[in-house]
């Protein structure tokens, strides 16, 4: 059986991207368009903006192909040509927005990333950018058979799992592990202080608990260091120092390298493995790793943020900004009334 999302789904969202170049890896649509969210009044969401990404071989050959297209979607950078938008797409996150684009009767956003650089977010974490939107429910709209990608988008759901496992107390809800996963990727992210809801996360678990399920039981049943009493919604988590050191160990690679850099002081350059196992024994273990993915967060999602300008170009930057402080607003009066 199907789980609902809202009725821009499937159809209407496969009519979308046949506005675009077909040769991507992975196209998928997630956000308030796609997924009701809680406190969003009926039939509200039909009306949000939609979102996309897409996954691609050669950027550079994708945009090519997109300006002969959809040449009005850019901003000025368009004069300069695919190799210059490409150039500019490898900062930050790796990916390229275009916002606040008319396509079939709703405003969509589109992000364009390459498949290497969101294969190597995937295993390693290094912007937790696009890595961090694939941990929440999306509707995938194509995939091909790359099956790098695939275990990528696998590697990462279990990062995710063993990251939140750290930051929560030896018992806990499936509601609760949910609301720890989809708030990873906005950890350290300065769009939680100005301009985004700050209920985002809450208003993103609540009404899609099935959605997280269908994503994460198959990976909670098979994991040896948790008991998942699916019945009861709970789940119990080896919490000592060794399970707390085999999970360390498995973390994303950036992710460890971030955790290291706050405990070892600098010039004594220990081996990781040793870092880790003084962090396992450490009551603040998961205050460490909470640290280490603000971190990665952080620099990505300023660097994103600042790069909107040059995508979007000044107008709809600040009308999108408009739009976001106008979304966090309406949360905040939510959240004291």
């Amino acid at each position: 059986m199907a789980l609902p999302v809202l009725a821009s789904s499937a159809v209407k969202l496969r009519r979308v991207l046949a506005q675009f170049p077909q040769e991507l890896s992975l196209a998928f649509a997630y956000g308030s368009g796609v997924f009701r969210q809680a406190g969003a009044p009926a039939g509200h969401g039909e009306n949000n903006m939609l979102d996309f990404v897409f996954a691609v071989d050669d950027s550079v050959t994708w945009h090519m192909m997109n300006l002969l297209k959809n040449r009005s979607h850019y901003s000025f950078l368009k004069v300069f040509g695919p190799k210059q938008i490409t150039s500019v797409q490898s900062y930050g996150a790796g990916i390229y927005y275009n916002t606040l684009v008319p396509c079939n009767g709703r405003m969509i956003k589109y992000g364009v990333i390459s498949t290497d650089t969101l294969i190597d977010d995937l295993l390693h974490w290094k912007t937790l950018y696009v890595a961090g939107r694939l941990q929440k429910p999306v509707k995938i709209l194509t995939q091909n058979e790359n099956n790098k990608l695939q275990a990528a988008l696998v590697s990462n759901l279990k990062s995710a799992v063993t990251a939140a496992f750290l930051m929560l107390p030896e018992s806990f809800s499936e509601e609760d592990l949910y609301m720890q996963i989809a708030g990873l990727s906005y950890i350290g992210d300065f769009r939680m202080i100005v301009g985004e809801d700050r209920l985002k996360v809450q208003n993103i678990v609540k009404p899609n608990v099935p959605h997280f399920q269908k994503l994460y039981s198959s990976i909670l049943q098979d994991c040896p260091q948790v008991v998942y009493k699916h019945h009861l919604g709970r789940l119990e988590i080896d919490k000592s120092p060794e399970g707390q050191f085999a999970q360390l160990m498995a973390l994303p690679r950036t992710l460890q390298q971030r955790i290291t850099s706050l405990v070892d002081p600098p010039g004594k350059n220990r081996d990781v493995e040793e870092i880790l196992l003084q962090v396992a024994h450490d009551p603040d273990c998961g205050f460490v790793v909470h640290q280490g993915i603000s971190r990665i967060v952080r620099s990505s999602s300023i660097v994103q943020s600042a790069k909107t300008i040059l995508t979007a170009g000044a107008k709809k930057s600040l009308t999108y900004s408009m739009k976001k402080l106008y979304k966090m607003t309406k949360g905040w009066l939510r959240k004291t009334s």
